[in-house]
Order: structure tokens, then C-alpha cells, then sequence
């Protein structure tokens, strides 16, 4: 299945208008069920969907990286829409409540699904790995995932996350319509490859907000960097987790928010 589409297009300018062939960013809705029952919607770019779905299932703490998981699927042909279905024993189960509607996560903020303010885990385990790195060494990865956003060159419309070790190679990136989807999906594929405990330095294309930087902290990653800003929720987070957050993060530069110290200056 393709992440991306081509639709006609009228391109206007003080010419005129031309006709021309415009390259889109495919999303489509996931439904996911767990044991058969309706878990969360999400909007997504079709690809990566059992990485998706690890991630995602691993973040909102329902179980841990080292369960395994069966995921049967089967399209939705008439809404165009994929029908995920985890298998799980009850006994891997972490945390799971089923409420009278799922939780609806959409492209652009996964946590509007939440129904109420307590379901935000501001409280979790803080994070326990140490690093530092240079303005120089981010730079460098930031220019590793940038050469790697193939939906982004091809149609302008997705966002990137990709993570890197402690020697600043790249273990995984994904792209998404999503920020939170992507971020989910190199998660989840650091699960299913077992290179999970190797996560240094999580690296997102958009803005971080609470829900990003709580994806990190619950995989253990101690550094965000972000190449937009950070909500004031999101410095407030990573500061409370123990984790090093930048923004604005191009052009040679970046601010630092939280845990100064894993920065180096050279």
C-alpha cells in the first residue's frame, strides 16, 4: 500500500492557472480492538502498522515491550479504513478500561481521545539512562533525518521521527501524517526489532507537546529534540521525567528547556 497519491491540481500564480499533478500524503483511518473490543481510531499514513500499533499499545501503558502480540487485520472497504484486531492474553494486560466509546485519536493530537484530565500520567517512572551530546553531534542527526524523509520530499505533508543509539547511529525512522503516530511507530519498531534498550535520542520533525514527550519518557529515551517549540506542558513534563528537550532545533541552533546537563559545549 502507498504513502502517497497523485491528484490533479490548478496551480494558480500572477500568470494564470495550470493544470498540473500534485503528490499527496495518503491518510486513512486505523481502527484498533483489542480482544475484540473497540479500543481507539486513529488517523494515520497506511505503512508500519504493526509497528504503529506496538508503540502506541506500549505508550498508553497497556503492555510492556516484552509481551508479544498477534494483530489480525481486514479492510474496510467502503470507508476506506483498516480493522486491526490485538490478540492478547488477560494476563499480559497492564492497564486497560473500556469506556462507552473508544478513545479517538486523530493526525494531529492523540491525546484529545483522553476522557479526562487524569488520564494524563504525569507520574511515571523517571528516566534512569545518561548521555550527553553537542550542538555538532545533533546537528549531524538532524542532517542524517532530513536525507531520510522520502513521504516529505515526495509530498510536503508528513512529519518524521527517528531514533538514534549513544554513537549517533540511526536505529529507526518513520513518517506519518501524524506527529504522535510517527513517534509511536519508531517506537514500536524498536520493540519488534529488540534494539528498544539501545534509544538514546528521539528526534521529531514538528513540535513537541505533553503527549510527545511523554512517549518518550515512557521508552526510557533521556533526549527530545524537536525542530519547532515545545509547549509549556511539554517543558513541564520532560523537567518532571528527568528528560532533555530542545527546540528549535535548525539552522545550527537549539534550545535547550530541561536537563541542561546532558549538553555539551564545546
Amino acid at each position: 500500500m502507498s504513502d502517497v497519491v497523485n491528484f490533479e491540481s490548478h496551480r494558480h500564480d500572477i500568470k494564470g492557472v495550470k493544470i498540473t499533478s500534485d503528490v499527496l500524503l495518503v491518510e486513512e483511518a486505523l481502527e484498533i480492538n483489542i480482544n475484540g473490543q473497540p479500543f481507539t481510531v486513529t488517523m494515520r499514513t497506511p505503512g508500519d502498522d504493526d509497528a504503529l500499533i506496538r508503540g502506541l499499545l506500549h505508550s498508553e501503558s497497556v503492555i510492556h515491550q516484552e509481551i508479544e502480540i498477534q494483530i489480525e487485520y481486514k479492510k474496510d472497504v467502503e470507508n476506506k479504513a483498516t480493522i486491526a484486531n490485538v490478540i492478547l492474553e488477560v494476563q499480559s494486560i497492564s492497564k486497560l478500561e473500556f469506556s462507552d466509546r473508544s478513545m479517538m485519536s486523530v493526525s494531529s493530537c492523540g491525546i484529545c481521545g483522553k476522557t479526562d484530565i487524569d488520564a494524563l500520567d504525569l507520574d511515571g517512572d523517571k528516566i534512569t539512562k545518561t548521555c550527553q551530546l553537542s550542538l555538532h553531534q545533533l546537528n549531524n542527526l538532524f542532517t542524517t533525518m532530513e536525507k531520510k524523509q522520502r513521504a516529505f520530499l515526495m509530498s510536503g505533508g508528513a512529519h518524521a521521527a527517528a531514533i538514534f543509539d549513544n554513537h549517533g547511529n540511526l536505529l529507526t525512522i518513520k513518517e506519518d501524517i501524524g506527529r504522535h503516530n510517527a513517534v509511536d511507530k519508531v517506537i514500536g519498531d524498536l520493540i519488534l526489532s529488540k534494539t528498544y534498550n539501545n534509544a538514546m535520542v528521539l528526534l521529531v520533525s514538528g513540535r513537541t507537546s505533553f503527549e510527545i514527550v511523554s512517549k518518550a519518557a515512557k521508552a526510557n529515551i533521556p533526549v527530545l529534540a524537536a525542530v519547532s517549540a515545545p509547549s509549556s506542558l511539554a517543558v513541564s513534563c520532560a523537567d518532571r521525567m528527568n528528560l532533555t528537550l530542545l527546540g528549535f532545533c535548525r539552522e545550527g541552533r537549539a534550545t535547550c528547556y530541561s536537563h541542561f546537563e546532558r549538553m555539551v559545549i564545546l
